[in-house]
């Protein structure tokens, strides 16, 4: 199946094929120089089966983990690009989840200006999200996704046979984005998540929310708008995430952001999908420190911090909050 992402110049095929690994010269040019990035949680077969199909390949591999985002890191992928003598018309390929999709986008963004970027992810959540739309970023003094830039993938391989490597909370995990998707756009896959086995629905729940994503980005490119309902969950909890430093993963603290910005009835049935995600109630924090953080997200704005509020399930509007109000949330908890 092929998904069209459509925006002009920058459009690109989302290819979702189970095995499609085995035959990935058909989706990327490869015949060239290119950059494979990878990570330590990722098999190794998984960037060795790329490699056996460039004309000259090199594998990179980085720690697992948010450090990994860093200036250290996309130093090190660019010394190598300089060093194995890269040029403008020569590609790098991301095989991994949202940190190193994130990363070598970043990266293929910023050397000469610009190289081919390619994304093969591996978690349910850079599946389900973070593969698609081209913002691609880099973490700085502790604030997540602080640097970067909107830079569009030439194609994108979703290989759902790839998440068999995965345990099952990081599974769970990446299911939080799509259970984020339906609960601010489509009613009837967030009544799936309810009423129905998630995991025998597992590809049809990822067609479904890149379908979502897809629409979004295709009206809102450089978010500007309504790309910004993407983030709903974020906002706090990026707050969490980058307060706890690794002991929740993206998708849990975005669970725990979701119940903070929705109406008691909307709150109640989120819950209960979390719960059947096996995601942790994560509310024993410093509220000073993570208001703080949150106060520091890139939506922050002159009339305070712009968050995505759902009152109805398939629904949801734009509402700014002050930085006092933020920490009374927090204050009050979601209990």
């Amino acid at each position: 199946m092929e998904i069209k992402m459509n925006l002009g110049d920058n459009s690109y095929p989302i290819i979702i094929k189970n095995k499609g690994l085995c035959e990935v010269e058909k989706y990327f040019d490869l015949q060239r120089k290119v950059l494979i990035i990878t990570d330590e949680n990722v098999p190794v077969s998984y960037a060795c089966a790329v490699k056996e199909k460039c004309r000259e390949g090199y594998i990179v591999t980085l720690p697992s983990g948010e450090g990994t985002k860093s200036f250290l890191h996309l130093q090190m992928l660019l010394k190598v690009m300089t060093e194995k003598g890269f040029s403008r018309k020569d590609a790098v390929v991301s095989v991994g989840g949202g940190v190193i999709g994130d990363l070598g986008g970043f990266c293929a963004s910023c050397y000469m200006r610009g190289v081919d970027f390619y994304n093969v992810p591996t978690t349910t959540l850079s599946q389900i999200d973070s593969s698609i739309g081209g913002k691609c970023a880099i973490n700085f003094e502790g604030i997540k996704n602080i640097i970067g830039a909107f830079y569009q993938p030439k194609a994108v391989l979703v290989d759902i046979e790839l998440l068999k490597s995965l345990d099952k909370r990081q599974i769970d995990s990446g299911l939080t984005e799509a259970a984020k998707m339906a609960a601010t756009f489509d009613e009837e896959l967030f009544r799936l998540f309810e009423t129905e086995d998630i995991y025998e629905n597992l590809e049809k729940i990822i067609i479904r929310s890149l379908e979502l994503k897809k629409d979004v980005v295709e009206k809102d490119e450089k978010e500007t708008g309504l790309r910004k309902v993407l983030n709903f969950g974020h906002t706090i909890g990026h707050g969490i995430e980058a307060y706890f430093e690794g002991k929740y993963t993206h998708g849990e603290c975005v669970g725990s952001g979701m119940l903070y910005m929705s109406s008691d009835s909307v709150r109640e049935r989120i819950r209960r999908v979390l719960d059947k995600l096996n995601a942790p109630s994560i509310d024993k924090f410093d509220t000073n420190v993570v208001s703080k953080l949150v106060s520091l997200d890139k939506k922050s704005n002159s009339n305070g911090i712009s968050c995505v509020w759902v009152e109805k399930i398939g629904e949801f509007q734009f509402k700014n909050f002050t930085s006092e109000e933020i920490k009374k949330l927090l204050e009050d908890g979601i209990l």
